[in-house]
């Protein structure tokens, strides 16, 4: 763990073998400061910069050149290292010829993986850091959490509106016009505000290409790119269970709460709403998902609906833990329908509802835990 400004990340960049690694996040959740923070002695190469950008693109070599007094163990960050694929032959060189370490980051593998360039052969871990989680911020703020969202910036503030604002329009502008669909802009534009309608909802990609006004197999398209770029998940459905008929279409949730609700103008949640309900989950999920990405956990996050209307917010692995999100602030037998329908099918699953509760109890084999309880267990390893 790293103290990054007041923040203490959970992402660890080392391990046993001092392994280069590739850094990836969306915009803005703090790679660059969480790099500049730990290795301030580190050889260091922006390609925002863009005169640094401009050398490299135009000599790829200069960067074998600039290192070749550099020694074994020696550290060299390179940040939005998708923006100069060719270098990555050079990396691999340099990590198999004289044992320097890197560490390249960025905002997204997708043009790297889609120019099929050099993704040093296993010789790199793969990490990826989140938006803040609930553990890493001193005297966590569930309320501002659900409304600004954890991307640092945006956490830090009362009215983060501006900053979402403008980070939209730079994810616009500069993701999406290096994903080669700048002629369709307006298109992809549109399709993200109709996926901000579909955020935390199963995805029918019909009805979406319908509201607007493209290919179906266009909006599949779409929303790899969120995936790939990091700026969106997609949870499958849960399938294993044999007397109910599960729902495969999967869920798709942003990145970071604050996003969605800046995309769909929620603005002011507070606790009793239904719009509190919502985002609330969403949160939850976050960092369900952030857990699994930072303890490389061989569990996945799934969901669970039925054809006839039952439903789990999250499983985890093979239906070993089933989790329902309810922003009540008293857990009533209703709440627990769809947790004792999975049951029938998993007897032996831990089935956990988070909630706005007071206190934790137990409930006709459902443990209920308040959302703070909840939070500090699940970063003790004491959920998952």
């Amino acid at each position: 763990m790293a103290i990054v400004d007041m923040y203490i990340r959970k992402l660890s960049l080392e391990d046993e073998n001092n392994d280069s690694v590739f850094l990836w996040g969306a915009r803005q959740v703090g790679k660059t400061t969480l790099l500049e923070q730990i290795y301030p002695q580190a050889r260091y190469y922006d390609l925002l910069q863009v005169k640094e950008f401009e050398r490299f693109l135009r000599k790829p070599s200069l960067l074998s050149e600039e290192l070749e007094s550099m020694k074994e163990g020696d550290l060299v960050i390179i940040d939005e290292i998708q923006k100069v694929p060719q270098l990555l032959d050079e990396i691999h060189a340099l990590i198999h010829k004289k044992k320097i370490r890197f560490i390249l980051s960025g905002s997204s593998p997708r043009k790297l993986i889609r120019s099929g360039a050099n993704l040093l052969g296993g010789r790199a871990l793969k990490k990826i850091l989140f938006p803040l989680v609930s553990s890493e911020i001193p005297d966590f703020d569930l309320v501002k959490a659900v409304n600004n969202g954890m991307i640092p910036r945006h956490y830090m503030i009362s009215n983060p509106w501006e900053r979402f604002r403008a980070y939209i329009g730079v994810y616009l502008n500069e993701e999406i016009r290096e994903e080669a669909l700048s002629r369709n802009l307006k298109s992809f534009s549109r399709f993200l505000e109709v996926a901000a309608m579909s955020n935390g909802e199963m995805i029918v990609y019909k009805n979406i290409a319908q509201d607007c006004g493209i290919d179906h197999r266009t909006v599949k398209d779409y929303f790899e790119i969120l995936k790939d770029t990091l700026i969106g998940y997609l949870i499958p459905g849960f399938t294993a269970t044999v007397k109910r008929r599960a729902i495969l279409a999967p869920k798709f949730y942003f990145f970071d709460v604050g996003i969605a609700n800046y995309l769909l103008n929620r603005k002011n949640i507070l606790p009793g709403t239904e719009i509190f309900g919502h985002s609330f989950e969403h949160l939850i999920i976050q960092e369900l998902i952030a857990w699994l990405g930072y303890t490389q956990s061989i569990e996945n996050i799934t969901y669970w609906r039925t054809s006839s209307g039952y439903e789990v917010d999250a499983i985890i692995g093979n239906g070993r833990i089933a989790i329902e999100i309810k922003s009540t602030d008293e857990v009533k037998s209703r709440h627990l329908k769809g947790l004792k329908a999975f049951t029938e099918d998993f007897p032996q699953a831990r089935t956990i509802v988070v909630s706005l509760d007071k206190y934790a109890r137990i409930m006709n084999g459902v443990e209920i835990i308040p959302v703070g309880q909840f939070m500090k267990a699940l970063w003790n390893s004491e959920i998952i």
